[in-house]
């Protein structure tokens, strides 16, 4: 078999963790009977599919839909999506109990190696999220072209989402699956007004144009709505015969009015980007409102800005931080010091501060999230805690040659897992407990392999969360004890 070799009537066999689907080719050929194909484009286990071969890899084979011959005896047409089927919702004809039973499944399979460092590791079942539609609080749509000559498609002004597989290409969408309808409405009305300014989307390729991104986010239990336009200000500068101030305050009267029209939007933003990644934050312009919108999770409230981390799944997310505070035994919190590493901005950290830790240090890289967190615990009067702004594994070694300890280690790092060199250093605080959220379960078995193969730590139970249905992503829960 060669590159672009059509292969027929495959079965698809499972979803694995990271978005791709697993078959197994079947052929007369001993070579490759057998062989794994790694699946790109969206399916559903038990659909039969035709596919192209893209790359032939050690062990497996590279490859992405052609056409689905039979559609999978589980599909389902979601009731309530009026928005097709999207790269950021690609699960979203799963039943949602079979999400959940997948999702657990892939964890479980991630972790499989741990059974033979330890016996008898405890899975709780899986807790789905209580709303699994219009649950995100941020959402940022991107501008730009469709070209494609072999499709015989030539869009100029698109808003929507990049193609999956084709970053370059943004394909148009009315709205989102994942948010609200009122998040929706305004999107649309942003998208129409903006085609009507006579000013060009941001060609990627070639890095040139005027828009680039709206960006929507709203507070669940305050209610509150930030709107964000993001684009480049090098286009004036290329094309003089435009009037920058009148586009501009043209752009800026309708947004206003869209504040009056939606007494949610609390907060506009423009965002002056000439970035050449595709990013949506650049130079920072707040043009209406509040320079935050207030979100409330137990009991606290934070201020979030353009530039915050925060959970995208508001309702969830107190369920998570909840959860975690259980893990780590929350009664017996009293006089305990915590350290909060790859703190973001400080939410899990403030928590534990308010519900009883003697002392909470936060410690993350991005210095405006660490601002972000200084800002938000001197909002909720919160003294018990510190912000740091440092990389885990540098901090974590001065901190011990300083002769400091801590009694509890919460980790939350990012999808890569933790550094190398911060692994060594965790276990030599020797604390009773750690706490380990991860979003990678591929990362995180990694992680785990490591503690029980040089520590006394044992898992006392692991928990998947599904904080995103309808989509790949996962969080998982990690109590490890001595």
């Amino acid at each position: 078999m060669k590159k672009w070799d059509i292969i027929e009537n495959i079965l698809v066999e499972k979803l694995v963790f990271g978005g791709k689907w697993l078959a197994k080719l079947k052929s007369d050929n001993p070579d490759i009977d057998g062989r794994v194909l790694m699946i790109t484009g969206g399916a559903i286990p038990g659909a039969i599919v035709n596919l192209r071969l893209l790359k032939k890899r050690s062990g497996y084979y590279e490859t992405q839909i052609v056409d689905t011959i039979k559609k999978s005896p589980i599909e389902i047409e979601h009731p309530t999506n009026k928005y097709g089927l999207s790269g950021g919702w690609k699960w979203i004809n799963i039943p949602y109990a079979e999400q959940l039973k997948i999702k657990e499944e892939q964890v479980k399979d991630a972790l499989r190696n741990l059974d033979k460092l330890q016996e008898n590791i405890h899975y709780e079942l899986i807790e789905g999220s209580p709303t699994i539609d219009g649950y995100r609080n941020k959402v940022e749509f991107s501008y730009g072209k469709y070209i494609s000559k072999k499709y015989d498609i030539e869009q100029h002004f698109n808003v929507g989402f990049h193609k999956q597989w084709e970053f370059s290409k943004i394909e148009d969408m009315e709205g989102c699956a994942l948010i609200d309808e009122l998040q929706n409405d305004i999107y649309r009305e942003i998208k129409k007004f903006s085609k009507t300014m006579g000013l060009p989307v941001y060609d990627q390729m070639r890095q040139e144009g005027f828009f680039r991104h709206i960006l929507i986010r709203r507070t669940h239990f305050a209610d509150e709505i930030m709107l964000l336009i993001s684009f480049n200000p090098e286009y004036f500068d290329k094309n003089e015969n435009v009037d920058k101030t009148e586009k501009l305050e043209l752009l800026k009267e309708f947004l206003i009015g869209l504040a009056c029209k939606y007494s949610e939007i609390k907060s506009i933003y423009f965002s002056h980007n000439p970035n050449k990644a595709d990013v949506c934050i650049g130079d920072l312009e707040l043009i209406h409102g509040k320079d935050s919108i207030t979100e409330t999770l137990l009991g606290l409230d934070f201020q979030i800005s353009p530039t915050s981390f925060f959970q995208t799944n508001s309702t969830w997310a107190e369920k998570l931080y909840n959860m975690v505070l259980d893990f780590a035994h929350k009664d017996d919190l009293k006089n305990q010091t915590v350290l909060d590493l790859y703190g973001w901005t400080g939410t899990i950290g403030m928590i534990f501060a308010k519900h009883g830790a003697k002392h909470v240090t936060s410690v993350e890289l991005v210095k405006s999230s660490s601002k972000d967190g200084e800002k938000n615990a001197k909002f909720n009067g919160i003294k018990n805690i510190d912000f740091v702004n440092a990389k885990v594994e540098d901090f974590l070694g001065k901190y011990l040659d300083q002769g400091k300890s801590a009694d509890l280690l919460v980790i939350d790092p990012p999808r890569a897992g933790m550094h190398p060199d911060a692994l060594p250093n965790i276990l030599k605080f020797g604390t009773k407990q750690m706490i380990y959220v991860s979003c990678n379960p591929s990362t995180l078995a990694r992680d785990l392999e490591y503690i029980l193969q040089n520590s006394e730590y044992k898992i006392e139970k692991i928990q998947a969360k599904d904080m995103f249905p309808h989509t790949n992503h996962i969080e998982t829960i990690v109590s490890l004890i001595k």
